[in-house]
């Protein structure tokens, strides 16, 4: 989800909402483009109205659709990177893996990388996977996005997560000779090795890697 545009998203997200969630997010959508963002007419010291829709868009379009509606709400909003980090580090688990998919859609720059490296701290799997999408892939550096792809294999997160994986992985030694000693350790401690890791050192062995530049 953290790739499609969201335009798209809310193509395909209206038509499984029941007629009741889909007039909230309706209402929520209209709400955000007028009173949210730098030109937010909330009073100082308030919450503003769009952030309440955020954090109740589980409750009021389901679970299972609460990422693909807090984006939608996000990329209405456009908020400033310093309220995507507040929004970040004061959020639910689901809250910040929402600012994360959100994120290539709102900043160019890597103001937000900060967001990205506290998400690849943790141990959540789904907050991992939502790390890994096409911010990272354009804006972490390559010993940084290394072991962004490793913590995916230690957290069990699916590498088809990382974004723009056979572009970044071409070619780099750096990041075979890691996977090589990931996989004799597991196999030294009698754990499996999972296919995951071999189809990354597949895609590190081709080479060359593409210049820096272009990562």
């Amino acid at each position: 989800m953290n790739a499609t545009p969201p335009q798209d998203t809310l193509r395909h997200l209206r038509t499984p909402l029941p007629p009741g969630p889909r007039a909230w997010l309706d209402d929520a959508l209209a709400e955000a483009e007028r009173t949210g963002g730098p030109s937010s007419t909330d009073p100082p010291g308030t919450t503003p109205a769009w952030e309440l829709r955020f954090a109740a868009a589980g409750r009021s379009c389901g679970a299972e659709h609460a990422d693909a509606v807090r984006t939608a709400l996000l990329a209405a909003v456009r908020p400033a990177p310093e309220d995507l980090a507040r929004l970040y580090h004061h959020g639910s688990a689901a809250e910040r893996r929402a600012v994360l998919h959100a994120l290539p859609h709102l900043l160019t720059g890597p103001h937000a990388l900060p967001l990205v490296e506290d998400a690849l701290r943790t141990h959540d799997a789904r907050l991992v996977a939502a790390a890994v999408g096409p911010y990272a892939a354009a804006h972490l550096d390559q010993h940084a996005w290394r072991h962004a792809v490793l913590k995916c294999l230690f957290t069990e997160v699916p590498v088809s997560a990382v974004a723009d994986l056979p572009r970044r992985a071409r070619g780099d030694a750096d990041l075979a000779r890691m996977l090589a000693d990931h996989a004799a350790e597991r196999t030294a401690a009698g754990r499996p090795v999972p296919d995951d890791l071999y189809h990354v050192l597949a895609l590190a062995a081709q080479g060359p890697r593409r210049p820096a530049e272009e990562c």
